[in-house]
């Protein structure tokens, strides 16, 4: 696979946009989960840049991440972290993004792109709540109710403000640019 200058760049600026967003964290008292812009800055990625450029930037962003560099929520790194009871989630964004921007391409619809960034969502969720499960000891429905039922209304509104803002980038900025997919 073969990428341009252009989506090189671009790949590294979203995965700075990840960065930056996973910052924007809100401890919770019920759980070691905290609230952050990450679904948000993923999703973006997926719509904006497209499956391989969207996958590619999220790999950056867990590289960064695993290797130490702050860039998770609450500025935390490490190889732990994408091993701790929260790494699911994290592990699950590339597939995410992956998911909507292979939707977005290829299909042009906006009906399947809501359903693929319910599905990726369903996706970080699921590898999320394993990961949390097993590395806590928890059962999946304590995991659940813990990691994911907080979360779900939150999520869904970061979806639908990644649409929006996604659908006027693509709009307004790229194709002014000839660089829409």
């Amino acid at each position: 696979m073969k990428l341009t200058t252009r989506e090189i760049i671009l790949c590294g600026l979203f995965a700075a946009l990840i960065s930056i967003l996973a910052q924007i964290s809100i401890p919770l008292p019920f759980t070691t989960v905290p609230l952050t812009l990450q679904v948000f800055g993923i999703a973006i990625t997926g719509l904006i840049l497209g499956y391989k450029c969207g996958f590619i930037a999220t790999l950056i962003y867990l590289i960064l991440g695993g290797i130490g560099i702050p860039v998770f929520a609450q500025f935390s790194g490490g190889i732990g972290v994408l091993f701790g009871p929260t790494g699911g989630f994290l592990l699950g964004y590339p597939l995410m993004a992956f998911i909507i921007g292979y939707v977005r391409e290829k299909f042009q619809s906006q009906i399947l792109t809501a359903i693929s960034m319910v599905v990726g969502l369903a996706i970080i969720y699921t590898s999320g709540t394993i990961m949390f499960s097993f590395v806590t000891g928890n059962t999946i429905i304590q995991s659940l109710l813990y990691c994911v039922v907080p979360f779900v209304a939150v999520d869904l509104l970061k979806l639908v403000l990644a649409t929006v803002i996604g659908e006027t980038v693509n709009k307004r900025i790229f194709s002014s640019l000839n660089l829409a997919k």
